[in-house]
């Protein structure tokens, strides 16, 4: 499976922003597609994953401020992020996981900035 982000980009803090995930086939909905971010000189870290049939983990970093959704029809998984900080800029990588298999994205860039 191949994972490709969009939606990336410049923002105000205090903006918004959504960004998207494309799967290259059906995910299996047991499965988390979710995301994770690195910002220069720190580690990858989660922002929010999802799965059936359990409530969404969010990083506590985020927890109120992003919302993850996922349309297994569409083989798309959503990151709404509002509230925008300078803090949030990173690379966001999409990412699937399960059943030992683990995918990531080539990412995209998202900077809050004014």
């Amino acid at each position: 499976v191949q994972l490709v982000e969009s939606g990336g980009g410049l923002v105000q803090p205090g903006g918004s922003l959504r960004l998207s995930c494309l799967a290259s086939e059906t995910i299996f909905s047991g499965y988390w597609m979710g995301w994770y971010r690195q910002a220069p000189g720190k580690e990858r870290e989660l922002v929010a994953r999802i799965r059936s049939g359990r409530d969404p983990d969010y990083g506590d970093s985020v927890q109120g401020r992003f919302t993850i959704s996922r349309d297994n029809a569409k083989k798309t998984v959503y990151l709404r992020m509002s509230s925008l900080k300078p803090e949030d800029t990173a690379v966001y990588y999409c990412n699937v996981r399960g059943d030992g298999n683990n995918v990531w994205g080539k990412g995209t860039l998202v900077t809050v900035s004014s």
